[in-house]
């Protein structure tokens, strides 16, 4: 019935109460194992949504960039932590989602006694104001630390005052900055000097806020007023046995998840065992000879290398999965022990089908002794090396911690082990300073007893010649390996405490050891003190480019200093576009009937040369999803309407030659440094004519548009590793696009994760870009004001992947607001005051214009639907 429900509330674009909502789930959820507390932050997140599908990374498709960011959040949020310490949450939110996010974070803090701190980047003015305290800190030093109310009454009492229709957030930022200070400055009598960031620190020491914070930092400490909460008695929120369990769950689901990998390793032994069993056919084997039991010898030893191989895949897979285990670590999930023992245990079933498998294939075929206690003698054997193999290959992954250094340790592993095994070179040939190797080989203790277990059958009972021992006995003393029966029990003990031993280590190299690589990148002095001297008048060098003279706006030739690259002024037009992608079957389940989804509905628009359009909306409205059909970046669904460029059809085998397309979340090189990246970029997307000495200074020119110049030999490293930070890498992204000189630039989100002031660098450098001619296209969240009217035109859109408005901003969003005034959804006084990128995304979820959006978001008779229709033909010819 609750399924029922929320496809029925879902249909008709009903959002309910969240307490309401959370009332019913709990009612709905009684004696089932979900949690409570989870459904109710994936409500608040608005993750709800979401809730069924995976997380994905930059190979595998999964949920939005935003969403992620939001999953990180929420996994701390259902935990019982009082102390919460969050870093640059917000990047790739909506406005609306990080209100609501930081909303709820300052009433469970209030309503918990709880502490949270939490740095952000671009905070919208609603945002902000939920803050009690507010802590400024620039170049190591803290600038401000106190009430949010008093933070511009300190900076006006030095002389500086925020504008108007400036973001109190913006403003603190940028005036602590040597180029933007000076716009702030209000003590007009007075001759402006740049107040550097030690100099506001010293005044804040006597700023009655200052004084305030130094007399609480002097005064002693009453322990009386101690939290009960404060003096923690355990190092996870949970007990051990639940932790256990937990983890269980969760390596099973994921298993489970990765299921195509583990059946095709089980069809890839199947087919060599197969081809094992038609190799040492039974009718070629026979039990009469020495030279007989070699040949058996053989057969054994590729049963145990291919058991052994088998594992090796153990490598990859946990590399790939240390970065969560060490976040989960680090963030007292859990102790790694709760990982390594279920991981061990779930290996089981997959050792007894893969033993049992090579086993039952190939035993009676290949004509070993048919004792059926032989058989499970042989089974048993093998089961234990897959464990041992499994085991050692976890050990060389956690020690490794690297793809490649992993892997040459597995393989130096493999090889010592195998060649000190006691088959390819016997005990005898072995020098005397490597025998200590085969003593601690576990391919000996395999080999030896797989053998004796063999060898004293029933087939190889007969004696030989005239000597007092059996033909089995024979082969095995022939061939340097031990007789003794027990050795089979010996090899079997062996192998289950190399089994331990290496889990052990694992579980100690889990614990110990920390990823390798610095965490940050490196920034030498010269490059620091260099960013320091520029002067405060010098802009970042603008981009050259070739002026058109039939562009847009009329825009002639102009002589610039520096590199002149041509490119064609290119215009994209797009009508009714629609994108339907199949229903995956966990929604079918859920109560949806329809075999597609649509994601676009009727979208119409055109992007003009010289004109920056924002493509504005809520998390999961589709703005990336239009992107990527708009750029043919979509391989899969079914997409409707029609795309052209400057009124020709689109080819796509063309069209990727003059576009660029900059993503959320990129994938470099991680062993390049940032001009290699930019140099490799440029070579292979510039024209052939255009010689090594000119891509180079390209290159350099559009490094300075970045601000990357400091860092050009700094390597790229890996996201959340080593390397470049996240806003740099956002900065490297871009870059990359621009060396290539394109004509038509998709940015997605290009100033998520970065700061007020780097987000305006940004954008200056997009609007000389668009000033040259090229025609830019970016999707934005959470703009500032400035940033939101440095924009000419605006596609706005809802969740579900419809239009709301196409067109041009317009002179302070002058026609923006008209479109709003014009359908009574907007007050022309709140107009004057909300009307910025901040509030878009929040407009739409009043109540009054939610119905009107439900009712009239595609209306042919409206005025400006119909200004939107003739700008789209006059583009088109």
């Amino acid at each position: 019935m609750l399924v029922e429900l929320l496809r029925r509330e879902k249909n008709a674009g009903i959002k309910p109460d969240e307490d309401l909502d959370v009332f019913m789930k709990a009612l709905a959820l009684e004696g089932r194992q979900t949690s409570l507390v989870a459904e109710y932050v994936m409500k608040i997140l608005g993750l709800d949504i979401c809730a069924d599908t995976i997380v994905g990374d930059e190979m595998i498709k999964g949920i939005s960039g935003g969403q992620k960011k939001r999953l990180t959040t929420g996994e701390l949020l259902v935990g019982s932590a009082r102390v919460l310490f969050m870093d640059e949450i917000s990047t790739g939110l909506d406005s609306a989602t990080t209100y609501q996010i930081i909303k709820y974070l300052r009433d469970s803090t209030h309503a918990l006694d709880g502490t949270t701190i939490i740095s952000l980047l671009q905070p919208a003015p609603e945002t902000y104001e939920l803050f009690d305290d507010v802590i400024l800190i620039s170049e190591g030093q803290i600038v401000y630390q106190g009430p949010r109310e008093y933070a511009a009454d300190f900076f006006a009492a030095m002389g500086f005052r925020c504008p108007e229709r400036k973001n109190v957030a913006d403003f603190l930022q940028e005036v602590l900055s040597k180029k933007d200070q000076q716009q702030y400055w209000c003590q007009y009598d007075y001759p402006y000097q740049f107040v550097s960031v030690t100099k506001f620190a010293e005044a804040f020491k006597t700023f009655v806020i200052g004084k305030r914070l130094h007399d609480d930092l002097d005064r002693p400490y009453n322990r009386k007023h101690n939290h009960p909460a404060a003096l923690s008695t355990s190092n996870y929120g949970v007990k051990r046995l639940e932790i256990l369990k937990s983890n269980f769950q969760w390596q099973r689901l994921l298993m489970k998840r990765n299921s195509f990998i583990y059946v095709f390793k089980f069809i890839q032994l199947l087919l060599v065992a197969l081809i094992t069993m038609t190799v040492f056919f039974r009718a070629t084997m026979h039990h009469d000879s020495v030279d007989d039991g070699i040949i058996y010898l053989g057969a054994l030893y590729f049963a145990i290398v291919m058991i052994l191989f088998n594992g090796f895949t153990e490598v990859s897979m946990l590399v790939a999965k240390l970065p969560v285990l060490y976040k989960h670590r680090d963030l007292h999930f859990y102790p790694p022990w709760a990982y390594t023992l279920p991981s061990w245990l779930l290996s089981i079933p997959t050792s007894l089908i893969e033993s049992g498998m090579w086993t039952l294939v190939t035993y009676y075929v290949v004509g070993y002794d048919p004792q059926f206690t032989r058989f499970l003698g042989q089974f048993l054997l093998l089961f234990f090396l897959h464990q041992t193999s499994l085991a050692l290959f976890r050990v060389m992954a956690s020690l490794g911690r690297n793809m490649i250094v992993a892997n040459t340790f597995g393989s130096f592993a493999l090889l010592v082990v195998m060649i000190l095994g006691g088959f390819i070179i016997t005990k005898e040939s072995i020098p005397v300073w490597w025998i200590w190797g085969y003593w601690i080989s576990p391919m000996m203790y395999a080999q030896n007893a797989i053998s004796v277990n063999e060898f004293h059958g029933h087939s190889w009972s007969k004696p030989f010649a005239d000597q007092n021992i059996t033909l089995g006995e024979a082969v095995l003393t022939g061939y340097g390996l031990f007789k003794e029966k027990y050795w089979f029990w010996i090899g079997v003990g062996a192998l289950l405490g190399y089994t331990i031993v290496l889990n052990a280590l694992f579980t100690l190299f889990l614990t110990i050891l920390n990823p390798i690589g610095n965490m940050q990148a490196v920034v030498s002095k010269d490059a620091i003190r260099n960013k320091d001297s520029r002067r405060s008048d010098r802009v970042a060098l603008e981009l050259r480019s070739y002026l058109h003279s039939n562009s847009l706006n009329g825009l002639k030739l102009k002589e610039q200093k520096g590199m002149v690259l041509p490119f064609q002024p290119l215009s994209m037009c797009f009508k009714n576009i629609n994108y339907y992608v199949d229903v995956p079957e966990e929604l079918k389940k859920q109560g949806i009937a329809e075999d597609r989804l649509q994601l676009l509905v009727d979208v119409t628009g055109a992007f003009r040369p010289g004109v920056l359009t924002a493509l504005v909306g809520v998390s999961g409205a589709g703005k990336t999803t239009l992107m990527d059909v708009l750029a043919g970046r979509k391989t899969g669904g079914l997409i409707e309407g029609s795309i052209s460029i400057s009124g020709y059809p689109k080819n796509q085998e063309t069209f990727t030659r003059i576009s660029g397309y900059c993503e959320q979340n990129d994938v470099h090189s991680p062993c390049l440094t940032v001009i290699e990246s930019l140099l490799y970029s440029a070579c292979l997307r510039l024209p052939s004519h255009v010689n090594d000495d000119t891509q180079r200074a390209f290159v350099e020119e559009v490094m300075e548009l970045v601000e990357l110049n400091p860092l050009s030999g700094a390597l790229v490293g890996l996201p959340g590793v080593n390397g470049l930070s996240t806003e740099q890498r956002k900065r490297l992204t871009i870059a990359v696009e621009l060396v290539a000189n394109p004509s038509i630039v998709f940015m997605d989100e290009p100033t998520s994760g970065l700061d007020a002031r780097s987000a305006a660098i940004v954008m200056r450098t997009v609007r000389n870009i668009v000033n040259t001619g090229r025609t830019i296209v970016c999707t934005i969240h959470q703009p500032s004001i400035d940033i939101f009217e440095s924009f000419d035109e605006l596609l706005f859109m809802k969740r579900g992947g419809q239009l709301i408005y196409a067109g041009p901003l317009g002179s302070k969003s002058r026609n923006l607001v008209e479109f709003f005034q014009f359908q009574g959804c907007l007050k022309s006084g709140m107009a004057i005051i909300l009307l910025h990128g901040c509030w878009m995304s929040r407009v739409h979820k009043w109540s009054r214009f939610l119905e009107w959006i439900l009712l009239n978001t595609i209306d042919s008779r409206n005025y400006f639907y119909q200004r939107n229709r003739r700008g789209l033909e006059q583009t088109e010819q």
